[in-house]
Order: structure tokens, then sequence, then C-alpha cells
């Protein structure tokens, strides 16, 4: 069973939450990284085949209207402009005879092209 908590920071709601399989990986890539001021940000840019792509990298850089949760021993960093579109995903990582890869479930999504990387 997978489970998911976050605590925010601040008093901006949590947009997306990280399901215990996603905390435990990127809290590994983080501890390959060794950089303790590494947050994962996760966001929303126009492009791909269906409108909209989610991207996610590390980042040291924080804005002040970034909306900031820890969740397990991972920061989690969503500028405004995405928080919009990824209020209420969920982020997982799946290991498995398919194959590796985190997923996003947006509820925001209309429509997702085959490859999974875009929405509308």
């Amino acid at each position: 069973m997978t489970t998911m908590s976050s605590v925010n920071i601040g008093r901006k709601p949590s947009v997306i939450t990280l399901t215990d399989s996603a905390i435990a990986k990127v809290t590994d890539l983080l501890a390959q990284e060794g950089n303790d001021a590494l947050a994962l940000r996760v966001a929303v840019r126009p492009g791909g085949c269906s409108g909209y792509s989610y991207e996610m990298f590390f980042d040291s850089e924080l804005s002040d209207d970034d909306v900031v949760t820890n969740q397990g021993a991972v920061k989690v960093v969503v500028d405004p402009a995405s928080a919009e579109l990824l209020k209420g995903a969920s982020l997982e990582y799946t290991d498995g005879l398919q194959g590796a890869g985190f997923n996003i479930s947006n509820p925001n999504a209309t429509r997702t092209c085959g490859c999974g990387s875009s929405f509308s």
C-alpha cells in the first residue's frame, strides 16, 4: 500500500503529493548529488503534444512566491503558475518489469498524450 503525506511550510497549501516510493527514490537521488541545499522542483511548461509538459529537476534557487513543502526528507518546490495546474496531483515512482520511472497523476489534466509526459 502506498501512502502519501506532506508537511506545509508557511501558509501555502501542498500542491503535489509524493508517494512513499517517490520520496524514497528522490531521497536516494539527492544523496547521490551530495548537496543539502537542493530541492525537487516540479513545474509545468507550455509545449508537448497535448499542450503542457511536466518538468522535474533539482534546484537550489527558490523564489519568495514558490510553494514549498517538506515531504519526508524531500523539499518540494512549485512555482505559482505551475501550482494552479498541479493542484491535487501526485508523483509516484515505479520500478518494475515494464521499466522504472516517475509518473504524475494529475486530476486537472483533461487529456494526456501516449507518452504520459504532456497534458492539457
